[in-house]
């Protein structure tokens, strides 16, 4: 497995892919640049930064922009703010994605990126209830095929965590821990899941996607990405098997700007496996 540049967008903090399933339309963020892009155009710039965004049933996209969700029209721009969650005043919304019931669940983080100050929510539409808190930066979210089981990644604890879901309430118990990640691949970020229930992660500073067995916590695989700090992926394309790959070029030296020029860039992997859908928000 290759990673083919698509754009060569020099995103500060791209982030949240998702990918539409009835418009055939990859949606992405710049989070730092404000930044809304559907594929390889630039779709909307916001006033606030944006963490993450996943497609509507109605066709429109629910963001979470800063410290709220709102809506948004794509072909109008109009933005519409829905609810807003009760944070520190130095953190923002990251990443974040729907169930496979239709709600949003997106996570806060300190921006300093040192303190825990975060909390995952869960948004049904009309209130956002937190899940889980004591979060550093919150990242990656995904389910296993069948919805019983969630998978989340606080970053700076290098795990991913696993959950019981309850699909019918949203709520996640028992936790435990799937995946420790070795310091010599990266930090875990984003994070998407196959129909054979394994997970793939993007690896902040490590320059690649890599796959795992949650059942074993064993590495199964390691897809070099020409940008250091790959940061999220999710599956697309007409058979669900490409993978679309975020990165970006925040706090990089230029030495490491040298060596990874495409860094910023947006990538398609093209795979052997099947994805898991994106999930839409149910309004």
């Amino acid at each position: 497995m290759q990673a083919e540049l698509l754009l060569d967008a020099k995103a500060t903090l791209g982030e949240g892919p998702a990918w539409d399933a009835k418009t055939q339309t990859l949606y992405w963020v710049d989070i730092l640049q404000k930044r809304v892009y559907s594929g390889t155009e630039l779709l909307t710039e916001l006033d606030d930064p944006v963490g993450c965004l996943a497609p509507c049933k109605n066709g429109h996209l629910i963001l979470g922009a800063r410290l709220s969700f709102a809506d948004l029209d794509p072909a109008t721009g109009k933005l519409t703010v829905l609810a807003s969650v009760t944070s520190p005043a130095n953190t923002r919304i990251n990443d974040g994605k729907c169930d496979p019931a239709g709600r949003f669940l997106a996570g806060t983080m300190d921006m300093d990126e040192k303190e825990n100050l975060g909390t995952l929510y869960s948004f049904n539409g009309r209130t956002a209830a937190p899940l889980l808190g004591d979060i550093c930066i919150s990242n990656g979210l995904a389910w296993s095929p069948d919805y019983k089981t969630f998978y989340y990644i606080d970053t700076p604890t290098r795990e991913v965590k696993v959950f019981d879901y309850d699909l019918g309430t949203g709520q996640i118990v028992n936790s435990r821990v799937a995946i420790h990640v070795p310091e010599s691949l990266g930090w875990p970020d984003g994070m998407t899941s196959d129909t054979e229930g394994n997970l793939w992660i993007a690896m902040w500073g490590g320059a690649q996607v890599t796959r795992w067995d949650p059942n074993t916590g064993n590495l199964l695989e390691q897809v070099p990405v020409p940008a250091l700090q790959t940061s999220s992926c999710v599956f697309g394309g007409r058979h669900m098997s490409d993978l679309y790959v975020t990165s970006a070029r925040k706090a990089m030296s230029t030495a490491d700007l040298v060596k990874y020029p495409l860094s910023g860039g947006l990538f398609k992997i093209q795979t052997e496996f099947e994805g898991i859908s994106t999930f839409e928000f149910d309004t």
